[in-house]
Parts: C-alpha cells; structure tokens; sequence
C-alpha cells in the first residue's frame, strides 16, 4: 500500500511539472508571436511602432531564447505524441519569425496563413497534451468548430482609426 501510495505521489509530481511545461511552452509561443507581429506590421508600414526596429528584432531573439528553454523541458517531459505536436508547433512558429524579420518574403495573405497554421498546431499540442495529462474533453472536433483568426474590419477610406 506505501508503495502505491508513493507511485501516485510521483506521477502527480510529474504531472504538475508536464502541466507547468506545456504552459510554459504555449505561453512563450504566443509571446513571440505577439512579438513577430509588433515587427512584421512595423516592417511592412501596417502599424508603426514606438520602439526602433533593432529593440524589436532583439526583443525577438530574448524571447525565442526563452521559447527554446520552454521547448527543452518539453522535449524532456512530454510523451511521443506531445514532443511531436511540439516540434510541428515550433517549425511554424519559426516560419512566422523568418518572415517578421525579412528573412523570408510574402504577402500579407501569407503571412495570415502562417498564423492559421501556427494556431492550428497550438490546437494540437493542446490536444497531445490534455491526452498525455489524462484530461478528458478535446479542443477541437465537431463541438469546436475550426475558428479563423481574429482580424479587424478593412479600413474604410479616410478612416483614421488604425488597425
């Protein structure tokens, strides 16, 4: 019965630390994607920025330091399905980085459809994780239909507001 007892103790401490790294992780995802979007509006005279461009592009590489470190303790934690969701995840998540810093070159419909997939795989490392976490439910599927991404209305012309 102690023996049980301390198993239980250890996958639940193992649990709390897979629940802290798959939030972890997801939360540095959406921080840089916050990040590349701040750049690539800036670049592309969307939205100008208050802060130069060089502040932007390191604010970046700091938060693809942290993201990385996010991604270790995930690839140290996580089971199969988990580390794979992850490494989709983190090649579209670069994707959207190469193209906020010019690195790459595309239309502002492109750079939309990096953000669907990007979102998508964030979907998906939900779904990997909840399943490795042993959380019922699903993010997705027919009780959650497929959402696209939030965008404001089109400027009408001589609109001041900005985007």
């Amino acid at each position: 019965m102690e023996r049980s007892r301390h198993r239980r103790e250890l996958l639940t401490r193992w649990d709390d630390r897979k629940l802290d790294a798959y939030g972890g992780y997801v939360d540095r995802v959406r921080s840089g994607i916050f990040l590349a979007v701040r750049l690539y509006e800036h670049r592309e005279n969307i939205r100008a920025s208050e802060l130069p461009e060089p502040d932007m592009v390191a604010d970046m590489a700091e938060a693809e330091r942290f993201r990385g470190q996010a991604f270790e303790q995930v690839m140290l934690l996580g089971g199969d399905d988990v580390v794979e969701a992850a490494h989709e995840l983190h090649g579209a998540i670069r994707a959207i980085d190469w193209q906020a810093t010019g690195m790459t070159t595309g239309t502002l419909e492109e750079w939309r459809e990096l953000h669907r997939v990007a979102f998508r795989g964030i979907n998906e490392f939900h779904e990997a994780a909840r399943v490795d976490l042993g959380v019922q439910g699903k993010v997705s599927g027919e009780r959650h239909p497929e959402r696209d991404l939030l965008l404001p209305s089109a400027r009408r012309e001589g609109d001041s507001a900005s985007t």
